[in-house]
C-alpha cells in the first residue's frame, strides 16, 4: 500500500493513501481529531468508572491514538492495557518521518510505540501495555475482553467491507458492559447497526471540520 505524508490544518501530519484516495485523518487536524474523538469522547468517558481500561483500536495505523492514550493515561493515573490491530503496518522510513513530538519525551514515547514488534507485549510506560497484531479484524481471535473500542477503520466509501454487521456484532461481543465504541464515522447505516445490537448510540458533535461523531454503549 502506498503511503504519502501529508500535513494537515492544525499542523499536525498524516497518511494519504492514493489506491483509496483517502486520508488516515481530517485535513482539518490529524491530532485535534484523534484527541477529540478517541480521547475526550471514549477514554474520557469510560475512565471516570475505572482505573484500569482495556482499549481495542481497530485501525492502528500511525499509533497516534496509542500515543495519546499513553499520555493521558501517565497524566492521570490510569492503567491502559491496549491491542492495536493493523493489517498494513506502516514502515519504518515512513513513521519515523511522522512528527507529532511536542518535546524529547514524547518523541521517545512515539518511537517506543512504533518499533514495538507486533505480536508481543510490553510496558511502554509505568501505565500503558501495548499489544500490537498485523491482522485484519476479521480474523482475529481475541483473549480477553475490552471496555474502549476505538474504531478508527478507513470509512464507508474507501473500505465499504470494514462497516459491515457482522465486524459489529464481533466487537459487541468483546464490550463489558458499559464499554463503549467510539469512531469519527456518523454514517446512518452504521448506526442503525449499532442500535439492531441493542447499544445505546450517541451522536455527538464532531472534530473540527465535521458536524458529528458516534458513540455506543452496551447497555
Amino acid at each position: 500500500m502506498k503511503r504519502e505524508l501529508r500535513l494537515t490544518a492544525d499542523g499536525s501530519p498524516t497518511l494519504y493513501v492514493p489506491e483509496l484516495d483517502e486520508t488516515y485523518h481530517s485535513m482539518h487536524g490529524s491530532v485535534q481529531e484523534a484527541r477529540h474523538v478517541f480521547i475526550e469522547n471514549g477514554l474520557r468517558f469510560v475512565a471516570t468508572e475505572s482505573k484500569q481500561v482495556n482499549i481495542l483500536e481497530v485501525g492502528f495505523g500511525t499509533g497516534l491514538n496509542a500515543l495519546l492514550t499513553a499520555q493521558y493515561a501517565t497524566e492521570n493515573a490510569i492503567r491502559v492495557n491496549y491491542v492495536g490491530l493493523e493489517a498494513y503496518p506502516v514502515e519504518e522510513a515512513i513513521w519515523k518521518e511522522i512528527n507529532y513530538h511536542t518535546d524529547a519525551e514524547a518523541r521517545s514515547l512515539y518511537t517506543k510505540i512504533m518499533a514495538h514488534p507486533f505480536g508481543e507485549t510490553i510496558s511502554i510506560e509505568l501505565n500503558f501495555s501495548l499489544f500490537k497484531e498485523a491482522k485484519l479484524i476479521q480474523d482475529w481471535v481475541a483473549n480477553g475482553t475490552f471496555d474502549l473500542i476505538y474504531y478508527d477503520a478507513f470509512g464507508p466509501r474507501a473500505q465499504a467491507e470494514m462497516w459491515e454487521l457482522p465486524i459489529f456484532e464481533k466487537l459487541y461481543s468483546l464490550l463489558n458492559v458499559g464499554g463503549a465504541l467510539v469512531t469519527y464515522c456518523a454514517q446512518g447505516q452504521f448506526k442503525r447497526h449499532l442500535k439492531s445490537l441493542g447499544m445505546r448510540v450517541e451522536s455527538l458533535p464532531g472534530p473540527p471540520g465535521k458536524r458529528e461523531m458516534t458513540r455506543g454503549t452496551k447497555i
